[in-house]
């Protein structure tokens, strides 16, 4: 075990070997997961393959900079190329975010899922140079700010809950009776997005509603919602 953490073989990670090189992808393969398991639970247009991919890419653009400065040119720039990929990758993170609602009552959603991209790339720099240490550290500080202080984040530091719904309910059934029941909940719609009505003439939405208090439960809006005659389908999205 000793001779895993000695200086002689940490010294040989950092060198342009083949099992550096399987150590430098495994390690990137391992943080990015990390870091895109919550975003991908939650469904989001960055999820667990993205975070990997971007962090592998990472990585690869690294070794290829430390091939060239030790084999073609060792007077070239060693941070050339990962200074392109830092600045690059907010072409990528601004995929993820999305403005909902109209010109009152806007909502942004993404930042976070751009921001965890951003830093899996810097993650993957760290882990294609060699700087280990700094990788591992980093992927943990990470992991508890995205992971472990989300629910820190939604129940004291967000003045309002917002909660997404996709509804199905019959032709039959006015919108207006499931609005009064939200209402009369303590809910109110901010965005609401009709989607094509279905081949059985049943109609579908998208839906997003606010509350202004921080004690809700998600579970208990869907039951409430399900008790509206004419309601066929509901789930939090």
């Amino acid at each position: 075990m000793n001779s895993l953490f000695s200086p002689e073989f940490v010294a040989y990670l950092k060198e342009l070997n083949t099992v550096s090189i399987l150590f430098r992808f495994a390690l990137a393969t391992l943080c990015g997961s990390l870091i895109g398991f919550e975003r991908g639970k939650k469904r989001h247009a960055a999820g667990l393959r993205t975070h990997i991919i971007v962090c592998i890419g990472a990585t690869a653009v690294m070794l290829v900079n430390q091939y060239s400065v030790n084999f073609i040119n060792p007077a070239s720039d060693p941070a050339r190329m990962g200074a392109q990929v830092v600045s690059g990758i907010g072409f990528l993170g601004a995929g993820t975010i999305v403005i909902t609602g109209n010109q009152r009552n806007q909502q942004v959603k993404g930042l976070t899922t751009a921001a965890g991209l951003w830093a899996s790339a810097c993650m993957g720099l760290c882990i294609g140079i060699g700087f280990y240490r700094g990788a591992v550290i980093m992927c943990a500080f990470l992991f508890v700010v995205i992971v472990a202080l989300n629910q820190i984040d939604e129940r004291y530091l967000k003045s309002a809950s917002l909660l997404r719904l996709y509804l199905e309910y019959s032709p039959a059934t006015p919108f207006s009776a499931i609005l009064g029941t939200l209402r009369n909940g303590g809910w109110h719609m901010t965005y609401i997005e009709p989607l094509s009505h279905m081949s059985s003439g049943n109609t579908s939405v998208l839906l997003e509603i606010q509350n202004k208090s921080r004690n809700w439960d998600a579970q208990r809006v869907l039951d409430l919602v399900r008790n509206v005659d004419g309601v066929l389908f509901v789930e939090d999205i």
